[in-house]
């Protein structure tokens, strides 16, 4: 496969070129080669690269994660334990935020059926947002 540019870059990994960029500068992404233009020219490789920042990403791994998971992919011969706890430690974080929207959804749903559906100096919606001490449950 020959060289792309970075809007071809940006296409094919799905990663917008201004982050592409933002990659690049705090070294996510080693700065690619230049054509004759002047114009920045991918290969292969940095493209494999992107896809794997930008999956990373939609999972919600942090950036500090990410570089320690590229660190890694980069020495493949080492033992996959350090690439276990960081998946483990964000999958923590996804059942802390799991169990929080699980208390929002239920504080939500108190104060629909609470709602006598008549003025607003009678609404419980309005009560609770105005009290947090009405809240069934404190950390949502």
């Amino acid at each position: 496969m020959k060289k792309i540019t970075i809007g071809e870059a940006s296409r094919q990994s799905g990663v917008k070129v201004p982050t592409i960029r933002y990659y690049e500068n705090i070294g996510l992404v080693a700065a690619p080669s230049r054509s004759d233009g002047n114009q920045r020219s991918y290969e292969p490789a940095d493209l494999r690269r992107l896809i794997f920042i930008r999956h990373a990403r939609e999972l919600g791994f942090e950036v500090g994660a990410i570089r320690a998971l590229l660190t890694l992919q980069d020495d493949p011969n080492q033992s996959c334990a350090s690439a276990d706890a960081i998946a483990k430690a964000r999958l923590v974080e996804v059942e802390q935020r799991i169990r929080s929207l699980l208390a929002l959804k239920a504080e939500l749903e108190a104060m629909v059926e609470g709602c006598g559906h008549g003025r607003v100096d009678q609404c419980r919606v309005i009560e609770v947002l105005a009290d947090h001490g009405q809240c069934t449950h404190s950390h949502h």
